[in-house]
C-alpha cells in the first residue's frame, strides 16, 4: 500500500516527460522524498515504468491497465505486465482515459489480483461516492474544468474535495482520498489535507516545471 498523505506526480505524454525527462524527473522527486521525508509516487507512460522503478527508489505508476487476462488481448496493458515492469499500482479511469463503472470495478479487482495499488479517478463527489463502492484504494477526485489550469480545486472548488471525503467514506471508510486539478503549491497541499484528503495527484505543475525540486520542496512543505 502507498504511504499517505502522498503526492501524486503524473507525467502524463509530454514530450518532455519520456525517456530521459522522465527520469530526472523522477531523481528530482526522489531527492526531494529523501530530503524531507515526504512521500511522493509518480506515473510515467508505459514504457517508461520500467525504466523508473529500476533507476529510482520512488513508488511507480502506471497510468492504466486493462482488465483483460494475460493471453490473445493484442494491444492492451495487462496488470501483470505492469507488476513485471515494476509498478506497484495504477492510475485507473483518468478524465483523460475514461472508463466505465463495470470496467472500473473489473479493473479494481485484477489490481488486486495482483496485489497492486488502486487509484480510481473521478470528476465529482456523486462520481467518487460510486467509485468507492468498487472499493479502490484511493478516490483522487478532479474537476476536468480545472485540470492543467492555474487554479487549484482547493481554492476553486473546496466543497467538492470536502464533499466527496464525506460520500466516500459513507460507503467505503477504508478507502483514501485524494484531490487534484489546479494543484501546484505547498499551500494547496496543505489545504488538500485539511479538508479530509490523503494526498494529491498532480501533473502539469511538476512535469512542466523549469526547476522540479524548488516545486517539489514546495508541495513537500504542505505536508510538513
Amino acid at each position: 500500500m502507498l504511504p499517505v498523505p502522498i503526492i501524486i506526480v503524473n507525467l502524463k505524454t509530454y514530450s518532455m516527460t519520456r525517456g530521459q525527462g522522465a527520469l530526472e524527473i523522477a531523481r528530482a522527486l526522489e531527492e526531494v522524498a529523501v530530503e524531507t521525508g515526504t512521500a511522493f509516487a509518480v506515473a510515467p507512460n508505459a514504457f517508461d515504468v520500467r525504466l523508473l522503478s529500476e533507476q529510482t527508489s520512488l513508488p511507480v505508476l502506471a497510468q492504466h491497465v486493462d482488465a483483460v487476462m494475460e493471453g490473445s488481448h493484442t494491444g492492451h496493458l495487462t496488470p501483470e505486465a505492469a507488476l513485471a515492469a515494476g509498478a506497484v499500482g495504477s492510475l485507473v479511469n483518468h478524465s483523460e482515459c475514461r472508463l466505465r463503472l463495470a470496467d472500473i470495478e473489473h479493473v479494481v479487482e485484477r489490481l488486486k489480483g495482483c496485489h497492486m495499488d488502486s487509484v480510481v479517478c473521478t470528476n465529482n463527489a456523486t462520481v467518487s461516492r460510486a467509485a468507492a463502492s468498487v472499493h479502490p484504494d484511493f478516490v483522487a477526485v478532479e474537476p476536468p474544468e480545472l485540470i492543467g489550469g492555474d487554479i487549484s480545486v482547493t481554492a476553486a472548488n473546496p466543497e467538492v474535495v470536502s464533499y466527496s471525503v464525506e460520500m466516500v467514506k459513507d460507503v467505503a471508510p477504508e478507502v483514501k482520498v485524494l484531490c487534484g486539478a489546479g494543484v501546484k503549491s505547498g499551500e494547496d497541499v496543505r489545504i488538500a489535507l485539511q479538508l479530509g484528503t490523503d494526498g494529491v495527484l498532480l501533473a502539469s505543475g511538476v512535469a512542466l516545471a523549469e526547476d522540479v525540486r524548488v516545486v517539489a520542496r514546495d508541495l513537500a512543505s504542505g505536508v510538513l
